[in-house]
């Protein structure tokens, strides 16, 4: 991702669920960053830009022994 989308996806998250998360590239991705709350590795974002609309997918697994 462009160093426009990070700053973009790291100021809405941010805004709407923690201010602690940060969005970092993701080394030798370039569609995708991963998302972390402190050192805490949270979920992966993956850019779509199917048929001209462009979209962002988080994705976040739970492990049975976080809950």
């Amino acid at each position: 991702m462009k160093p426009e989308e990070l700053k973009k996806l790291d100021a809405y998250f941010k805004r709407t669920l923690n201010p602690g998360i940060v969005v970092k590239a993701r080394p030798r991705k370039n569609d995708s960053a991963e998302v972390y709350l402190g050192e805490e590795f949270l979920g992966v974002i993956y850019r779509d830009d199917e048929d001209g609309d462009l979209s962002y997918n988080f994705s976040m697994a739970i492990l049975d022994v976080d809950l």
